[in-house]
């Protein structure tokens, strides 16, 4: 239920539910959701602009977008800024985490890309990195809504990070409820080859988050997962791309692999009361899926330390 596109629901409404995501059994986004509260005729509320967001659907809404405001929209250099490509929800949190370990005083945006959920009020993972300051700032990207900023697309939301959000770094990937299928490129993961093409060319230091799991039993996403490798070699940009120290170099030609000492990311995550599982698998079941994530946040915090 979004109140922001249907109003409030008390209960013992009737109410439209859609059931499919339950009727399916799917993991992430696997719920039902209300879609209109058949106790009212109708629903309006003024939004702040003129950009529409879930455009030519019955429930397109006004979100207005940070381009619209002067002050708020940023257009300046990226200036080398750290942007971290994840291809996983989960990812963020232990990229946020690790960064603000190290570098406690720097501001991180998250900036949610419209390939899964669409509403970032979706994510209690978000809502918890907000809360307890591990992100500074949101913005959503495209089709996306619900974040601090809105934006048109991914590399004016970069923009508006580092204008109007004040950032010094940037993580970067899908809300809940990736897709994935067999094949190579059927994946909403392959996102990650624009975003470090988008975030090079467009100034910033492109820094990626390799998938990495000891724990997945399909062959194809054991060690680093194929969906990073995919998006590896479409990138014509060239990304950095952190591992934890003593765990060798991935086959991501044209890009740059550096070793990084990485912090306890699970228990980073616990002293600020968050609980992460990705995949259905906790920090005790896939270790290396929180350290490859959080090397990232580590290696844009040095970066940062540099600007």
């Amino acid at each position: 239920m979004l109140t922001g596109l249907i109003g409030k629901v008390a209960v013992g409404d009737r109410v439209v539910v859609n059931t499919t995501a339950v009727d399916l059994e799917l993991g992430s986004g696997g719920w039902d959701v209300v879609h209109w509260n058949l106790e009212r005729d109708g629903w309006s509320q003024p939004g702040p602009g003129h950009v529409m967001k879930l455009r030519y659907t019955s429930l397109q809404a006004d979100t207005g977008a940070a381009e619209e405001r002067v002050g708020s929209q940023g257009g300046e250099a990226l200036d080398s800024m750290p942007v971290v490509a994840c291809s996983l929800h989960s990812q963020v949190a232990c990229v946020a985490a690790a960064f603000k370990d190290a570098a406690p005083d720097r501001r991180l945006a998250y900036v949610m890309t419209d390939g899964g959920s669409l509403p970032l009020a979706l994510s209690d993972l978000v809502a918890g990195l907000v809360a307890t300051g591990l992100v500074d700032t949101t913005i959503t990207a495209g089709q996306a809504f619900g974040g601090e900023h809105e934006a048109v697309n991914v590399l004016s939301a970069l923009h508006v990070a580092k204008g109007g959000g004040r950032a010094d770094a940037v993580v970067v990937g899908t809300g809940p409820g990736v897709v994935g299928t067999r094949t190579k490129y059927g994946t909403s993961a392959l996102e990650v080859a624009w975003v470090i093409d988008l975030a090079g060319r467009g100034g910033g230091r492109p820094v990626f988050a390799l998938r990495y799991s000891e724990a997945d039993r399909r062959t194809r996403h054991q060690g680093v997962s194929h969906h990073s490798l995919t998006a590896l070699e479409q990138a014509h940009e060239a990304a950095l791309v952190p591992v934890p120290r003593d765990h060798g170099h991935p086959p991501v030609f044209g890009h740059d692999v550096v070793e990084v000492d990485v912090p306890d990311v699970p228990a980073l995550l616990e002293d600020h009361g968050l609980s992460v599982t990705s995949m259905g698998r906790g920090p005790s079941e896939d270790p290396l899926f929180y350290s490859y994530a959080g090397a990232a946040g580590i290696a844009a915090a040095s970066i940062t330390s540099l600007l």
